[in-house]
Order: structure tokens, then C-alpha cells, then sequence
């Protein structure tokens, strides 16, 4: 199925009921008409970091679902699955193998081998402190082999995780066959799960090294055009990478945007947030919350290191239970550029500062994706953080059927619904149309969207200071 302009729920395969069934069951007595697309987060046989760490990319995890249930949900709605392009699972067979047979594997070109990497005598600290890394240690892993020898791979991420050489002939093909197979299955867009980290190259930091990235990037669309799918690479770094990825036809993340937001609702000042709006691309997929954090290091430049600093303090003061040590490592944070909580939370669980966040992603250029825990304005979940001691489980909440029955009720819930339904069936939000701009005052923002015949318009009236907002169609009043 080819990409709706619809809005993208995203949610794990049993975050809404314990499995597939159940989430489909839950879309269609619910949400079939306030969602177009599902971006289903990984499903496959995993050993970490909740999918993030696969094993077999061929097949289903039993516990979440099967290919059959997914190609369902492939017939009502677009959907997006998760490519971990820079590693798999130590588990995998692949790794297992090079473990086995060690130099003789015909999969040891598959891994990062440092001894290989790095020229006699080296990596020094100079050439750890280059690396841009998301943890406060080399990104290695010390193997033992079959053989007896030990030797160290590359492993950006966790211990899990192992980095593939995607370079390499092998991983090559095995990229070109994971294409295929999810093609087959109904997977409309690509996600590039940390695409940036992929190119490894001597004397650079490692992170979208340039120009061979483009070179990966151009092959793996290449192979994806074969079966009409899609690419979304994966970044969270500064903006104007995401710029650069859109200047080459790519639909991009706007990971700016959940940051800018929360500054403006916080001080009520409209300045920052309509100068983003302004530069933003329509070829994009907005989002305010996802599996991960809350990104710092997205919006730098947006906003002045002050403004981040006062985002950032105020989120701590504000927010519903947020606090510092829940994005620190003792809560097993692998990524010190992003604040844990829902994005409810954030905004104190206040629902008049979260629907007009949710009405302002809705008006900005792109399409807009609703992690599954935003879609109830969910709250911090401080009970399965400190099962689990991780500290992004925060806001990945496990809804029962109970629950959601309950929770669809609540009049925010409703609203935002609604808002969505709105989103997704009003022409005026046309992706070749155009969008218009304009402060009212420094707490005031009009916001225009019509279709590419200027036939319809779509037009917002909020204040940013009251948490008020007024939505009309061809001057005709929208209520949500």
C-alpha cells in the first residue's frame, strides 16, 4: 500500500492489548478512522532494548504475532517497519556462526573486527575520543571465539547489539534480502533504525560520515524502489543533517519540533516555533513523542543553548514526575542528548497545553506520527520504570483492553480523535499545497494550510500564553 497523507500511530505490536490480534481488534473499535498508517516497532525474535536487538529478521516473534496478522493490518492501513541497518543481535545467526567458526565463517566479514579497523598500535585515546558515541565508553565488545581466541567488534549500542560492516559483500545481500522479505509482508516505508552510525571510517568521528553515506543511502533505495517502498533514515542530531536528507528527496523526522513546542508552551512565545515552521519541509513525518526520549541535541541552533537550558529546566519543574535521574545511566540510559517522560508529562498533565501541541503538530508541514502512549495523553509510568530500572520504559506503558476502554472516554482522548479524523479526511492539508505563517503577536500564531488548488483552506488561531485555539475550514468552525 502506497503512504496515505493520514496520520501514523506508533506503537509496539503489545503496548495496545498482548499482541497483534489485540491491536487490531483495538484499532477497529476505536482509532480505524482517527489513524491511516502504523509504524509497527520491531516484531521480530529480539534479545534487547524491546526489539531493537533482532535476531531473524524472517520471521515473527510467536509471542507478538505472525506475518498473516501484519499483512492484515497491511490492508487498512500504510505501514512502516523498523531495519536495524547498523547492527543485529549477538544472537543472530550470523553472529553465532563468526563465534563458531571464527576466521573461517563466511559471515566474519559481516562485523567490525577493531584489530582490522585500526592500523598497529591504535585505537589511542585520541581515536576514542574522535568516535561520537551514545554511551560513556568505547563503543567495543570483547569476543571469545571457539577457538579460543579474543578479539574486539564494534557495538555502538548495547551489548546486544553488534555492528555490521555494510560495507561488506555479505552484509550486502543480507541487506538486500531483509528488503525483499519485508516488502513482501507490506512494509510501505523503511525505517532506518540509527542509519548515521552505519559508516564506519578511520580518522572521522564515525556518525553520517560524508560522502559515503549517500553512497549506502542510494543503494538501499535503490533496492527498496525495486518493491515501490519508501526510506525514513533515522537521525537524532542536530536539525540541519535532517535539512541535508530532505535536499536529496528523502522523507525526513521532524525530531526538532517536540523541543521547540515545549519551549513555546512553556514561555507562550510564538517566535521560535513559527520561524521552524517556516523552514520545515512537507516531505516529513512530525512527531512530539516515540519510543525513545524527549530529543535535546535536535533543536540546537532553534534554540539558543539558554532557551534549551530554560526548556530543559522547566520540563524538570513542570513536567509530572520527570526527574534528571531517570535519563541518567542508572536508569540504563544509552542516549545523554534526550529527557525521558511521555509528552503529557511533559506539559504537566495539563490537557488544554497537550491538545494544542497535538493541533499545532497537526497543522505543521508533514504528516503527522502519535506514539500509541500520546494517543491516550498518557501520564509517566512510574511503576514500570522502577521494575525495570530502564529509563525509557517511562513511557512505554502496557495498555490492557480494560484500560483502553476506559481511557477512550477521557474528553482529551476524544478531542484528540477527533483532531485526527479532521487531519486526516480535510483536503486542505494537501502535501503539494501550501502553508502560510504569521505571529499575531509575540503569544499568537496563524497557521494556513490549502490544497494545491488554493481551493481549501484550513486555518488555526492559537495563543501560545492562554492554551487557546480556534480551528476553521473555509470559514467554517471546526470543533474538536
Amino acid at each position: 500500500m502506497q503512504i496515505k497523507n493520514k496520520a501514523m500511530l506508533i506503537t509496539y505490536s503489545d503496548s495496545l492489548g498482548g499482541n497483534m490480534e489485540e491491536l487490531s481488534k483495538v484499532m477497529k473499535t476505536h482509532f480505524e478512522d482517527a489513524v491511516g498508517g502504523i509504524h509497527l516497532l520491531p516484531f521480530f525474535p529480539s534479545t534487547g532494548d524491546r526489539g531493537f536487538a533482532p535476531s531473524d529478521y524472517t520471521t515473527v516473534d510467536s509471542d507478538l504475532g505472525s506475518w498473516e496478522t501484519i499483512e492484515k493490518l497491511g490492508e487498512k492501513y500504510y505501514l512502516m517497519f523498523d531495519f536495524m541497518i547498523n547492527h543485529i543481535s549477538r544472537e543472530s545467526l550470523f553472529f553465532q556462526d563468526f563465534k563458531k567458526e571464527h576466521l573461517n565463517s563466511k559471515y566474519k566479514d559481516m562485523f567490525i573486527r577493531i584489530n582490522d579497523f585500526f592500523p598497529t598500535g591504535r585505537p589511542n585515546e585520541k581515536d576514542l575520543d574522535l568516535i561520537y558515541k551514545r554511551k560513556d565508553k568505547a563503543p567495543f565488545q570483547e569476543v571469545e571465539f571457539a577457538d579460543g581466541e579474543k578479539e574486539l567488534v564494534w557495538n555502538t549500542f548495547g551489548e546486544e547489539q553488534i555492528d555490521l560492516d555494510v560495507t561488506a559483500e555479505v552484509t550486502k545481500e543480507f541487506i538486500r534480502q531483509t528488503i525483499k522479505n519485508m516488502a513482501a509482508h507490506g512494509c510501505s516505508i523503511l525505517r532506518l533504525d540509527a542509519f548515521a552510525y552505519a559508516i564506519k571510517k578511520l580518522d572521522t568521528n564515525d556518525f553520517f560520515v560524508e560522502p559515503e553515506i549517500w553512497d549506502l543511502l542510494d543503494e538501499v533505495k535503490a533496492e527498496a524502489a525495486k518493491y515501490d517502498m519508501e526510506l525514513l533514515p533515522e537521525i537524532h542530531e542536530h536539525y540541519s543533517i535532517q535539512m541535508k536528507i530532505a535536499s536529496h528527496d528523502y522523507y525526513i523526522y521532524d525530531f526538532a519540533l517536540p523541543m521547540v513546542m515545549l519551549y513555546s508552551l512553556y514561555s507562550g512565545q510564538v517566535e521560535r516555533l513559527a520561524k521552524w515552521l517556516k523552514m520545515s519541509p512537507m516531505k516529513q513525518f512530525t512527531t512530539l513523542d516515540t519510543h525513545d526520549g524527549i530529543g535535546v541535541v535536535d533543536a540546537r541552533d532553534l534554540l539558543t543553548d539558554e532557551e534549551l537550558n530554560y526548556t530543559s529546566a522547566e520540563l524538570y519543574k513542570i513536567g509530572a514526575n520527570v526527574k534528571k535521574i531517570y535519563s541518567s545511566e542508572k536508569y540504563n540510559n544509552l542516549d545523554i542528548y534526550q529527557i525521558n517522560s511521555t509528552y503529557y508529562s511533559a506539559l504537566g498533565d495539563d490537557d488544554r497545553s497537550y491538545l494544542l501541541a497535538r493541533v499545532i503538530q497537526c497543522f505543521a508541514p508533514g504528516i503527522p506520527q502519535i506514539y500509541y502512549v500520546g494517543l491516550f495523553a498518557g501520564k509517566n509510568d512510574i511503576e514500570l520504570l522502577e521494575e525495570t530500572k530502564e529509563g525509557r520504559n517511562i513511557n512505554r506503558h502496557y495498555y490492557t483492553i480494560d484500560e483502553i476502554e476506559n481511557e477512550v472516554k477521557r474528553p482529551v482522548v476524544k478531542a484528540l480523535c477527533n483532531l485526527l479524523r479532521f487531519r486526516n479526511t480535510s483536503e486542505a492539508f494537501d502535501l503539494e499545497g501550501s502553508i502560510e505563517i504569521e505571529t499575531l503577536s509575540s503569544n499568537e500564531i496563524v497557521i494556513i494550510r490549502k490544497n494545491k488548488t488554493n481551493k481549501i483552506a484550513a486555518t488555526l488561531k492559537a495563543n501560545l500564553s492562554t492554551k487557546t485555539f480556534q480551528i476553521s475550514e473555509n470559514e467554517r468552525n471546526i470543533l474538536i
